[in-house]
């Protein structure tokens, strides 16, 4: 499966994270793609769409989203596979953090895409925002609160992702 990983950054932290994926997923510098240069059209090259962004204000996207998130989920995302990661702070937002990603994962999940890549929310102090369904994470939450325990998490997330789409 060729996955190709779309971010939206305005502090840099997204896009740092999303290299760290990529790098941990085997994904060239080639297929990630920054939202605000990109096009929808760029998704339909992969089977599974990594999709990155910062929850900001009360629970928002990242700005570079609102219109990519549009296009993208009217663009035919039928038989694809995809999966969230996104930064958030737990402590100063602690009821709308990653919120963001709840709302990638239900406007690509309602174009026709399989969700894959729930996580635990083992060692987070925040469990009850939107990003959680059914007791878990709709997505990897990165949380920039603490971020000492990034690396780990990105290990065992991918981990887990690649398993899921072998």
């Amino acid at each position: 499966m060729k996955a190709g990983i779309f971010y939206g950054s305005t502090t840099g932290n997204t896009a740092n994270i999303a290299e760290e994926i990529a790098k941990a997923m085997g994904i060239g510098a080639a297929d990630i793609h920054d939202v605000s240069k990109a096009s929808p059209d760029d998704a339909k090259a992969y089977d599974t769409l990594i999709l990155g962004s910062s929850t900001w204000g009360a629970g928002e996207l990242q700005d570079d989203w609102f219109n990519f998130l549009d296009a993208l989920s009217k663009s035919g995302l039928k038989g694809k596979k995809a999966a969230v990661f996104g930064c958030g702070d737990s402590s100063s937002f602690p009821d709308t953090f990653c919120d963001a990603l709840r709302i990638i994962s239900d406007a690509v999940s309602g174009a026709g895409c399989e969700m894959v890549g729930a996580y635990e929310p083992e060692g987070y102090d925040v469990t009850d925002s939107n990003v959680c369904k059914d007791g878990k994470f709709v997505g990897l939450a990165i949380d920039e609160a603490d971020t000492s325990k990034n690396a780990e998490r990105i290990e065992k997330w991918t981990s887990r992702l690649k398993s899921e789409l072998a």
